[in-house]
């Protein structure tokens, strides 16, 4: 599928300048800081140097005080408290981070936590939950990543006499749930200034306000910062804000001293502690950075995987264990997991592509909506992610669940999904999520309607060029530009992701330096590449997917690349790399 490269506009010069004198630093790197909005050396300073000092006072948030108060009161009174999550990262993380805190504060034996089963529950609140909690004698759930719709339900629990406090990041509809709180900076009525947190964000924000209140030391909340950052990652949410500097400590903490489950974890994916040669204050450190993606790609689908083909509490127990040998059984358990997972998703990706070929009505519409009964539900949101990436329109994928049709939905660039699902809300029994990632359920004898409707709210609020991938493009270099000291201060804009994608770089003329090579059964390039006219600067590269490129490559056809500058980790050295995303002749 061709791609369609954007080049950013031009920023204002005289700023540029301004700036890359004031900083000390190359004008390439300070265009790229005006485009990210920054402007003078106050704000790259804050940039560069995030503060926990940035954080906002968790008291702005709507309810905030409600919550604090039945929490302090349930923890007075010795009351029963159940901490309830969704069962992928953000909420099991949310939990740990929830009960990790409390534990220290009441009797173990006073708080419990609660995951409900993707397939017997489905997602959110259940009726199950809320009578597990009435018949254990819980008088107050603190729920996470989860709830803002869940009207009727917590209805119910006022019924049954358990005490709801609401942690979520969801849109919320017009009615808020009559819980003891409920915590949402989406909520329309919420003044908090920071509308992007994640679910186990908010969970963070009710503790350091329950430490506040407590006058307890705030070191206590940082230390769960790690959480917070493996949350930020794995939900995808924007880092900007808070979320930057969250992340940014959280990493920090990951990558100096690990908790025994999120090592276990690192240890399946080979990485491992690095060999300190008795410096103490290396003792603990991983044999490398660890980023942003790290948390994305290699520990986010291993926590997923237990809740995604089993049960999500073995996910909290890794992510609470605190002797390694119990943390290496679990992770060694959910790797087992997630290599099925794979194994399923590649599947399911690959009969999902088939249906879709085979069929000219689905081939030309501007969606896909795509059911077979038979696919595992755990696995679909990942398959509607694949089909995106192959078709590039926005995706629902669909499959049984009891008497229900479910279904996990992805979207493409500049499309609210949420909205398109939401205009057929009216024949849909739950629905909920983000502008780009959402999920559903709906009667079977619905199912040509919905996609009906569907496909006709995409087609009207989409142009043909929307169709067409875009590749955002910050600014051309030459690779003399690529210093090392170019390169360390690149370093600093980090932790990239979205609001603050890693930049793409795009460089003319460039040409084979005489050991590029097709990899991965031809399917990938492993590049050796520099500017014509210029051999001095010879850089090594990988561009996957572009194997078939090879031979044009190999003849020294000149062509121009756009690529994301970054190091690779291989075999006990880090060296730079380019990541190419995409090539044009």
């Amino acid at each position: 599928m061709e791609t369609r490269w954007i080049i950013a506009k031009d920023v204002d010069k005289q700023l540029v300048k301004s700036l890359s004198e004031s900083l000390g630093i190359d004008e390439k790197l300070a265009i790229l800081l005006v485009q990210r909005g920054i402007t003078n050396f106050d704000e790259a300073k804050d940039f560069f140097r995030p503060s926990l000092e940035h954080l906002h006072d968790p008291f702005l948030m709507k309810d905030m005080d409600k919550a604090v108060d039945r929490l302090q009161k349930a923890i007075t009174d010795g009351e029963k408290i159940l901490i309830y999550g969704d069962y992928d990262v953000d909420g099991t993380t949310a939990v740990a981070l929830i009960y990790t805190y409390l534990k220290n504060l009441v009797n173990k034996k006073k708080i419990e936590f609660y995951i409900p089963d993707r397939y017997e529950e489905g997602y959110g609140i259940s009726y199950k939950g809320i009578d597990y909690a009435a018949n254990h004698g819980f008088g107050l759930v603190i729920v996470l990543d989860c709830g803002i719709k869940a009207v009727e339900k917590i209805d119910y629990a006022n019924e049954r006499g358990v005490d709801f406090i609401i942690c979520d990041h969801h849109r919320p509809d017009e009615v808020i749930p009559r819980a003891a709180a409920v915590l949402d900076s989406k909520r329309p009525d919420c003044e908090y200034p920071y509308k992007e947190l994640s679910g186990c964000g908010v969970g963070f924000k009710l503790v350091t306000a329950l430490s506040m209140r407590l006058g307890r030391p705030i070191e206590e909340v940082y230390q769960l910062l790690d959480y917070v950052a493996v949350s930020i990652a794995a939900d995808i949410v924007p880092i900007t804000g808070e979320n930057r500097v969250l992340a940014y400590f959280g990493l920090k903490l990951l990558n100096k001293n690990p908790r025994p489950g999120i090592e276990a974890v690192l240890r399946h994916a080979n990485i491992n502690r690095r060999d300190d040669n008795g410096d103490p204050d290396n003792q603990n450190a991983l044999e490398r950075e660890l980023t942003i993606s790290d948390l994305v790609f290699l520990i986010g689908p291993r926590i997923n995987a237990a809740g995604r083909l089993e049960k999500a509490a073995d996910s909290v127990r890794l992510l609470l264990a605190t002797n390694y040998d119990h943390a290496e059984k679990l992770a060694s358990s959910i790797n087992e997991l997630n290599v099925q997972r794979r194994e399923l998703d590649n599947t399911i990706t690959e009969e999902a592509l088939q249906m879709i070929d085979a069929d000219e009505k689905m081939r030309n519409a501007k969606s896909t909506v795509i059911f077979n009964e038979n696919w595992h539900k755990g696995v679909i949101g990942i398959v509607a992610s694949r089909l995106t990436d192959s078709y590039y329109r926005p995706t629902i994928v669909l499959t049984r669940s009891g008497s229900l049709i479910t279904g996990s939905a992805r979207s493409i660039k500049n499309f609210d999904i949420y909205d398109a699902i939401d205009s057929c809300s009216d024949i849909l029994e739950h629905f909920g999520g983000h502008k780009y990632a959402a999920g559903l359920s709906l009667k079977p004898e619905y199912l040509q309607e919905f996609s009906e409707r569907f496909e006709k709210y995409v087609s009207e609020h989409l142009e043909e060029g929307d169709l067409t991938p875009e590749l955002n493009v910050d600014i051309e270099i030459d690779f003399p530009t690529i210093t090392p000291k170019f390169v360390r201060i690149l370093k600093q804009f980090a932790p990239f992701g979205p609001g603050n994608i890693a930049p793409v770089f795009l460089t003319r003329n460039v040409i084979d330096a005489g050991f590029s090579r097709a990899v991965g059964n031809r399917k990938h390039l492993k590049l050796s590449v520099m500017q014509q006219g210029n051999t001095e600067n010879v850089f090594s590269g990988i561009a996957f997917q572009k194997g078939d490129l090879y031979d044009r490559i190999h003849a020294k056809e000149p062509f121009t690349m756009c690529y994301h500058v970054e190091e690779n980790f291989w075999q006990g050295k880090t060296t730079l790399q380019l990541n190419v995303k995409d090539i044009k002749f």
